[in-house]
């Protein structure tokens, strides 16, 4: 590997979290391309046809779209990188490849969190108050939602990211795949400050947008129960497709958490296996979820492969 010789001021951290590489390589990255290509395709099938349908041209739609294209950036942030990864002879990246990616990764996943809250206002605004709904959600609104969602996790982790590549590596041997806050215990030392700054930004881009996604379709359940059918008819096809996408988001964050902290404790393939549970599962989970519970995107998909084959 002379090409690490040859940049003398560059530090690079080994990923070791791989499990048999040598003998599986070619099975890990026919395995991994396939999944990466399904991820594409499923995801950008249903926002080319967001984008391209009238009809779907609506708030609802267009934060369903926005959360796919999360989904699309959260997997190029990991996948590519594994693609290289498990056809090198070594699994390495520089120390500022590192916290890039790591900052992605997690500003992703907050975001995720975010657009989902703003998908619970939407929802609550449509169901609660469908008077105002046209006047509330207008399309000022609806970019600003979506922007803070995406750019406010980005500023709140930058600084701790910073700090973060900023402190001294003791160790160079990462157990994972992929950066994450397992990152941490390569540090020599880790201020309390920085510690207490990433409880402050998980309870910030998290904790809060959780509470008030389960406040808000708390408040929506109980007033569509009040309601006529019709109304609890709406609640249950718009509403029930987000909430799980929370739950399935809110499981493999908790899996992540745990990764990270039992990182060096776990069995490898184990590690394997959980850490493949955050990065796999869900990007494909999203687009299937709204594919066949939102009536209308299942609809034009029908369209969409029923042309193909008569073509």
């Amino acid at each position: 590997m002379d090409w690490l010789n040859s940049e003398p001021n560059v530090t690079y951290i080994t990923l070791v979290g791989h499990v048999e590489l040598l003998k599986y390589r070619y099975l890990y990255f026919v395995i991994i391309f396939i999944i990466y290509t399904l991820i594409l395709f499923c995801n950008f099938t249903i926002i080319f046809l967001i984008m391209t349908h009238q009809s779907l041209h609506e708030p609802m739609y267009i934060f369903i779209a926005a959360l796919l294209l999360n989904s699309v950036l959260f997997s190029t942030v990991i996948y590519p990188k594994l693609l290289v990864d498990v056809l090198s002879e070594l699994q390495v990246i520089s120390t500022l490849r590192c916290s890039i990616q790591r900052f992605f990764y997690y500003s992703l996943g907050a975001s995720e969190f975010l657009i989902l809250a703003v998908m619970a206002f939407d929802r609550y605004v449509s169901i609660c108050k469908p008077l105002q709904y046209t006047t509330i959600m207008r399309n000022p609104v609806l970019y600003s939602l979506l922007s803070f969602a995406w750019l406010f996790p980005a500023a709140q982790l930058a600084p701790a990211i910073l700090l973060t590549h900023s402190l001294k590596l003791c160790k160079f041997t990462l157990p994972g795949i992929f950066c994450n806050n397992a990152v941490y215990r390569l540090r020599c030392a880790l201020p309390k400050a920085l510690t207490t700054y990433g409880l402050f930004t998980m309870i910030n881009t998290v904790v809060i947008p959780f509470i008030y996604i389960i406040f808000t379709y708390t408040k929506i359940l109980v007033i569509s129960h009040r309601s006529c059918r019709d109304v609890r008819k709406k609640a249950a096809q718009t509403c029930i497709p987000h909430l799980l996408v929370l739950v399935s988001f809110s499981c493999l964050c908790t899996y992540d958490i745990t990764a990270a902290r039992l990182a060096t404790r776990l069995p490898k393939t184990a590690h394997l296996i959980m850490t493949l549970q955050v990065i796999l599962y869900h990007p494909l989970f999203n687009p299937i979820i709204y594919g066949l519970k939102m009536k209308e995107i299942s609809r034009q998909l029908k369209r969409l492969f029923y042309r193909g084959k008569s073509k």
